[in-house]
């Protein structure tokens, strides 16, 4: 990306800017976003904070204002608005209300705040804790404020904290088209009373063709549409036109031609049950359809699709509060287009795309807002072909998720691993990559993840802006710990800024080029290469040229870098503190002496029984070039030459040579200290010493065994 992308933030406001030559990342938003903990308040700042399972490390930009109730919050309008969206979170089984001032004058309207959509639990999702802290209420204020006006919220009965606040300028309620067959007409009550479920399927019914139309109101609806095709649905603007509805389309097929439009579905989903089809749509709108214009929120998930819905469009929606999905292509979607729409605090993957039964093909998620995705992924593609992922910008992510992920995790069968090329392209990532508590380990910013098969699919990352990951930029890794390759990858053009821990995380076999990536302020090292599990082959990383300030590479791969820790010494003894075992010992002289630091306390084998051996696991496969063997400094220990093989293991079974049987010769004169060099390619985890004689004593003897990195 070139180097004048900026994400503002030190102004409360989420945007991208970028040269006129490239689009810029994310959706065209209606309305702009202040964060409250850049306003005045007579509250608590909260966080920043990235632990998982707190109310800061689920908010935007990791931080939000405590409200006691009586204290307020006041934001400086961003622009001309009459209407106000607020993310907030009151304490778990509380509710309560948010009093509205503008330039200090109260007005009649509260927005009412409730716990009732939040603390959502998912026993069955491994890694999972209590999540989805957060909500969000809106309100018409019933009049006009300027751009630089004082707008400010009260707590009033609960707690509250506030996230951010939403300013839009909502245009007023459309008009009728002409020959619609409006839902009013066939018995829908718009005050929200009555149930209008029939009503709604009469005039789809009857509009066959036409439009079914949606006049200003609020419509219950008690059950879900089925046998929609052929039809326009369209409302007087998501603001205007609402449907009360958890279910509102559950469908496994359709002729197509369906064209949703410019309403509000809001749902009463509290809790995530997988089995239910608690979703906007549920399976199929059929071939050329399109939803666009929508409010959706407090379902499970929003679009669940599918069968056919070949070259479907999902454009300028707004995805809110759902405890799964915000969309998912369930496999089969052929040339579908989602993009241009903002989802905040889903419940899982924010968009998806999941190759189960056939694959996604020739799909893409382009130009979309993605913020706070609160158990997985901003954008998630586990398998398909020929996938696009272009301009979207994703922001904050928690546990178990990326801000994209490229993977071939299949979680069921038939399962179409990724194949043709996937593009993504031009994506923004800030404050994206989350602790994994089923790793134990981070999940970068960026994901490529051989789960249950090798990449084959040539994956092509271009023109990427990471900002402030919590932990690594770019990741390799095979999920379900076999050590398939992530393979065929190029990196080129990125610009990586303020990463916790490295820029290169790989932890499987496989190969990537980079090329154009310039890091700065990069945490611990520019690379970690350590592949999992040991054995399995390297992870080969290309230099393609025109790469900057990520040169260095971690050097213990028995740790984790944690976020701004110093590159462990180099130079450090890899043995140390290690475990040891050995073919025997004496009395006291365990095989723990010889790894202790200590050099006057020593490790002795069983007498007369030679060859005897002591093996230390450094824990990982490492790179050693050098031992140094000790016995006790004490002059009281002559000199002695004793018989050593050096052999060496990856994993702990086969040993092979690595420098034969040979007399090495310790005096205390010199210390009693014995330095091997080991051939250049050493690669290790075991580590044994085979001893086959000693001219001082019937037993092999060290009292310390130390292994380096450097020669």
């Amino acid at each position: 990306m070139p180097t004048a992308m900026t994400v503002a933030l030190a102004a409360g406001l989420l945007t991208a800017t970028v040269p006129t030559a490239r689009a810029a990342a994310g959706a065209t938003l209606p309305f702009t976003s202040v964060e409250a903990e850049s306003a005045i308040t007579t509250g608590t700042r909260i966080g920043p904070d990235h632990t998982q399972g707190t109310l800061a490390s689920e908010a935007s930009g990791r931080q939000a204002v405590r409200l006691n109730s009586g204290q307020r919050v006041e934001f400086t309008a961003p622009r001309a608005a009459n209407a106000l969206n607020v993310a907030y979170s009151v304490p778990d089984g509380q509710s309560g209300s948010l009093n509205v001032y503008v330039n200090g004058t109260r007005l009649a309207k509260t927005i009412a705040v409730t716990s009732k959509y939040s603390y959502v639990d998912t026993g069955w999702i491994a890694g999972a804790r209590t999540h989805h802290f957060y909500d969000n209420a809106r309100l018409l204020l019933g009049q006009n404020v300027q751009a630089g006006d004082k707008v400010a919220l009260e707590a009033t009965n609960a707690q509250v904290t506030v996230d951010v606040a939403d300013f839009e300028q909502v245009a007023g309620a459309a008009s009728q088209p002409a020959g619609s067959v409006s839902v009013t007409s066939k018995g829908a009550d718009p005050s929200g009373q009555g149930d209008s479920t029939q009503a709604f399927r009469d005039a789809i019914a009857s509009a066959q063709g036409g439009v079914v139309w949606i006049p200003p109101g609020e419509y219950r609806l008690t059950s879900s549409l089925g046998g929609v095709q052929n039809v326009t649905l369209q409302g007087a603007g998501n603001w205007h036109s609402v449907v009360r509805s958890s279910r509102f389309i559950d469908q496994s097929s359709s002729s197509g031609g369906v064209h949703i439009k410019d309403f509000a579905v809001i749902g009463e989903v509290t809790e995530r049950v997988d089995s239910n089809p608690d979703n906007f749509v549920n399976g199929s709108l059929g071939p050329n359809s399109s939803v666009s214009g929508m409010w959706l929120q407090h379902l499970k998930v929003g679009l669940w699709l599918m069968g056919n819905n070949d070259n479907l469009v999902v454009e300028n929606n707004r995805f809110l509060d759902m405890t799964a999905d915000g969309l998912n292509l369930n496999g089969n979607a052929r040339g579908v287009k989602v993009r241009g729409n903002f989802l905040r605090n889903q419940g899982d993957d924010a968009l998806a795309m999941w190759s189960l039964n056939a694959p996604d093909i020739g799909s893409s998620f382009e130009n979309n807002t993605i913020t706070q995705p609160n158990l997985a992924n901003g954008i998630a593609i586990y398998g398909g072909t020929d996938i696009t992922v272009r301009n979207n910008l994703i922001s904050d992510t928690n546990a178990l998720g990326s801000g994209i992920a490229i993977s071939n995790q299949k979680f069921m069968d038939p399962f179409h691993p990724l194949s043709g090329t996937i593009t993504v392209d031009g994506n923004t990532l800030v404050r994206t990559g989350a602790m994994n508590p089923n790793w134990n380990h981070p999940m970068g910013a960026l994901r490529v993840d051989s789960y249950d098969s090798a990449i084959e699919a040539q994956v092509k990352i271009t023109n990427t802006t990471i900002t402030d990951s919590p932990y690594s930029a770019f990741e390799f890794v095979s999920g379900g710990g076999r050590g398939l390759a992530a393979k065929n990858v190029t990196v080129d053009g990125a610009t990586v800024r303020n990463t916790g821990t490295v820029v290169v995380q790989a932890e499987t076999q496989g190969a990537a080029t980079f090329r154009n990536v310039t890091a700065t302020g990069v945490g611990a090292a520019g690379i970690y290469n350590c592949p999992y599990p040991a054995g399995s082959g390297p992870f080969t990383l290309t230099d393609g040229g025109g790469n900057s300030g990520w040169s260095s590479t971690w050097s213990d791969c028995s740790t984790w870098p944690q976020p701004g820790q110093s590159n462990p010494d180099p130079a450090r003894n890899l043995a140390k503190g290690r475990p040891v075992t050995a073919t025997g010992s004496q009395d006291v002289y365990t095989p723990g002496k010889a790894v202790d630091g200590d050099a006057n306390s020593y490790w002795e084998s069983g007498n007369n029984a030679f060859p005897q051996s002591l093996t230390v696991d450094l824990g990982s496969r490492e790179a050693v070039r050098r031992l140094v063997l000790k016995l006790p400094p004490s002059s009281a220990w002559g000199a002695r030459t004793q018989t050593v093989t050096v052999l060496g293991s990856t994993d702990g079974s086969n040993f092979s040579t690595v420098v034969g049987a040979t007399g090495y010769r310790f005096d205390p004169a010199t210390g009693n200290t014995v330095t091997i060099a080991l051939p250049g390619g050493t690669d290790l985890r075991h580590l044994r010493l085979s001893v086959s004689a000693n001219t001082g004593w019937p037993a092999a003897q060290f009292s310390e065994v130390e292994a380096y990195p450097t020669s």
